[in-house]
């Protein structure tokens, strides 16, 4: 029997053509499957055991679509294949030879005789091909030689303005891009407090409910190993982001304020006492402030802040200055939210250190624009969201060193997290999944795996250095408009730009950049006391993704000048 989905070349000569790109062949692809996935007769009845061979994608064409078949695997275009993890179609889980639990101790599901396709679509192949012509990497602050080659990325920096970094072939997998809002074409200038989604993560959520939705772990049966394996790498792959040196060290909730809240109530039960303290920063957002209050009132701890210059840059030397014997944690943004500043965690992790403190970074300002690599960093806790990185909202991680995990008790109680449960007694399971109670957001976190996939594939030097062009375009477009004041002037800034103009609030200032269809920011941004250090009880905030055009920043500044005068 002919493994080939039937009438492909029928299907091919009957499509009219698509235009300079030539025929849909993505299209194409996915009704042929269909049409052999109606069919063919089930797996018990084939006469071959060998799966039938993948229908032809075109590797030129965004969104992809994902199998139709368990048994069918979507193609992976060379200039991606490192940045999808590790391989899950070998030997499926409960087979011979593949052991009899996953990971973290949980029983395996069995396949019954079939084997595991990846959950997730191809990637979208928009994003820049490896043999596209490259540039040597400028020697930008927030690309040290070590965090490129510790984590496997490319060394080479591509910019819209230099040949390999395409802003508008990018802004082709978005689709949330490409529509009108008040009649204007829509410009996305609040990315700090989230991103929109690559076409690829909006077709892997579609692609788990359509096919794979189940329960993970402990399932005995097909649909609960596929997603169990999905899950599962979807914790690799952010491990493989992080540069953790175990999956283990990758624990799973809801986002950034869950996750330090978590951190707070484990460690900070457990090490923290009366009269102890917690050093935070100016800088921090409500998530990295308020948990920590909450400590503090349970256990009569006290809190100490570092304070910034008129910039927004901390003062390293007096942060170093609060460190004292009765430090027992330091918390710290990588990136303000409000600011843009970023923090010079390589070095206020070794001071810690040198204290015998841990250090937690909160990185969701961070993870969307900068290569991060915790064992170089030799940070204690990190923690960062989803929905930041172009994923989906509900998910976020936290690495945290095995040391530490394997010292801290559970926080939620439930299903899950347990090996053993009576009346008289309950054992916990080790590390990740103590911290993980109850049914987890399985469709989100393998969404963040395909999220984190596409931002590799892009690669995050390039990203970074495109950003940074473009953040100091943004910045001299502001600051030549009359009465428009800049909050946050640090030396080394990510994609956020905040703003107050003389005789506007920030909230009119929104509602006119939202008339021309212009999203932004205009509130506390969830960082009062970074805002009050400058008299200020809100801003402006327009913030940068590397899907943003230097047009539309233009056309941010000129429709500001072009803001009525209050009557």
């Amino acid at each position: 029997m002919s493994t080939q989905p039937p009438g492909l070349e029928t299907v091919v000569q009957t499509l009219p053509d698509a235009g300079v790109g030539g025929p849909d062949t993505a299209l194409i692809a996915r009704l042929a499957a269909e049409l052999w996935h109606e069919i063919s007769p089930p797996l018990s009845d084939r006469s071959s055991s060998a799966p039938p061979a993948a229908a032809p994608v075109s590797t030129g064409l965004a969104g992809a679509y994902p199998a139709l078949t368990p048994d069918y695997a979507p193609p992976v275009h060379p200039a991606t294949q490192n940045a999808r993890g590790p391989d899950t179609t070998g030997t499926p889980s409960g087979a011979s030879g593949a052991g009899d639990a996953h990971p973290f101790g949980e029983p395996r599901c069995t396949h019954f005789g079939r084997t595991s396709a990846p959950s997730s679509p191809a990637l979208p192949l928009h994003v820049p091909a490896a043999d596209v012509e490259t540039l040597a990497a400028p020697a930008y602050y927030f690309i040290g030689e070590s965090a490129a080659e510790s984590s496997g990325r490319p060394g080479s920096v591509r910019t819209d303005r230099l040949p390999g970094f395409d802003v508008h072939a990018i802004r082709r997998d978005f689709p949330s891009l490409h529509q009108n809002i008040n009649g204007h074409p829509l410009i996305w200038l609040d990315n700090a407090a989230t991103t929109q989604k690559p076409q690829v993560v909006i077709d892997t959520l579609s692609n788990y409910y359509s096919r794979d939705n189940s329960n993970i772990h402990r399932g005995a049966h097909a649909l609960a190993a596929r997603a169990t394996d999905a899950y599962e790498g979807g914790r690799e792959k952010i491990r493989a982001f992080l540069g953790a040196a175990s999956a283990r060290e990758i624990v799973l909730a809801r986002g950034t304020t869950e996750l330090i809240n978590l951190v707070a109530q484990t460690y900070g039960k457990k090490f923290i006492g009366a009269g102890d303290e917690i050093l935070l920063t100016t800088l921090e957002h409500h998530a990295n402030i308020v948990p920590w209050q909450l400590l503090a009132e349970q256990v009569g701890a006290v809190i100490r802040v570092a304070p910034i210059n008129d910039r927004g840059e901390l003062l390293l030397d007096q942060l170093a200055g609060l460190i004292t014997s009765r430090t027992r944690i330091v918390g710290v943004a990588h990136v303000s939210n409000a600011l843009g500043t970023v923090n010079p965690v390589e070095a206020i992790i070794p001071l810690a250190h040198a204290h015998g403190v841990p250090v937690l970074v909160d990185a969701a300002q961070s993870t969307p624009h900068l290569p991060i690599d915790v064992r170089a960093l030799d940070v204690d806790f990190l923690v960062f969201s989803g929905h930041k990185v172009f994923g989906p909202t509900g998910v976020g991680a936290l690495y945290a060193k095995a040391s530490w995990l394997e010292q801290l008790p559970p926080w939620q109680g439930g299903g899950n997290m347990i090996a053993d449960v009576t009346f008289a007694k309950t054992r916990y399971q080790d590390f990740p999944q103590r911290f993980e109670a109850g049914t987890q957001s399985i469709a989100d976190v393998i969404g963040l795996g395909a999220a984190l996939d596409y931002l590799g594939a892009v690669g995050l030097p390039a990203i970074a250095a495109y950003e940074h062009e473009l953040l100091e375009h943004a910045t001299r477009a502001l600051e030549s408009i009359p009465g428009l004041r800049l909050i946050g002037t640090a030396a080394h800034k990510a994609s956020v730009l905040s703003f107050t103009l003389s005789g506007h609030t920030s909230e009119e200032i929104g509602r006119h950049l939202d008339r021309h269809g212009i999203a932004v920011r205009a509130s506390h941004h969830c960082a009062q006391p970074s805002l009050r250090r400058f008299g200020l009880e809100s801003t402006v905030r327009p913030s940068l993704a590397f899907y943003n055009t230097h047009a539309e920043v233009d056309t941010l500044a000129e429709v500001i000048r072009r803001l009525p005068p209050r009557k």
